[in-house]
């Protein structure tokens, strides 16, 4: 399929996107990986934009896990901070999540009215690119920004995305994206840890995220929608390639 593919970012920009568009929300550090782990594990999924959104969720579910930070805290009476690594470790994976995070959800949710509202992370580019090209004309790739800054970790994620979306046959709507494909263009998987993201996780004790992320490089298989309040699983057949490790190695 041809068609077009744009790179922007922050929660607030998702919204001009909504008609005519599929979204793709980035959030790597770490909402959106948070909740592809979720999901990926049996575990329901509800992003949420603020804690009086999660308060009457949580009424409505049986038992939720409060997962979330606001400005780098955990909420009082949350369950455990945005952590892909602690999540995967916990066994309780009947318990339905409600995620909140500073801007991660808040694009998620922000993105509600587009034709479709997909989330991806480095665990599942090349699943997500496959899943696009064969359903939408015009996609928008869209990063969480933190504090109005689009960070490297999702610069990159971005550009993985447009690039597989590239050799599928679509073309670069904005002078933004042609630029940021070429810029990370044969990069290292690694090339982004130099980001304040990054640099926050080591300050706060909280790197054995930041290994997870890096140790779980495209290693799931499915695509993941946003319908109805909840993120979904959307499984895509394997093939042979694996955009993030040829991206990554210049291949």
């Amino acid at each position: 399929m041809t068609g077009s593919v744009v790179i922007d970012y922050l929660p607030d920009s998702v919204r001009q996107f909504r008609d005519g568009y599929a979204v793709v929300a980035i959030d790597v550090i770490r909402a959106t990986t948070t909740a592809a782990t979720a999901v990926s594990l049996g575990r329901r999924c509800y992003p949420v934009p603020s804690i009086e959104a999660a308060l009457p969720l949580a009424a409505r579910l049986t038992e939720p896990l409060l997962v979330g930070e606001l400005g780098g805290n955990m909420p009082f009476g949350f369950d455990l901070t945005n952590s892909p690594f602690e999540l995967a470790a916990r066994k309780d994976t009947w318990r339905p999540m409600i995620l909140l995070s500073s801007s991660g959800t808040a694009l998620i949710t922000n993105a509600s009215g587009a034709d479709a509202v997909y989330i991806a992370c480095l665990r599942n580019v090349t699943a997500t690119i496959r899943y696009l090209a064969d359903r939408h004309h015009r996609v928008a790739v869209v990063g969480a920004g933190t504090r109005g800054e689009f960070r490297e970790e999702d610069q990159y994620c971005c550009a993985l995305l447009a690039a597989g979306l590239f050799e599928a046959g679509y073309t670069a709507e904005t002078r933004l994206t042609t630029e940021l494909v070429d810029r990370w263009a044969g990069q290292p998987f690694d090339a982004w840890i130099g980001s304040k993201s990054v640099d926050y996780l080591t300050r706060s004790n909280q790197v054995r995220d930041l290994d997870f992320i890096l140790e779980h490089r495209d290693d799931l298989r499915s695509a993941f929608g946003y319908r109805h309040e909840e993120i979904l699983e959307l499984p895509v057949a394997p093939d042979a390639s694996n955009l993030v490790r040829r991206t990554a190695t210049g291949e």
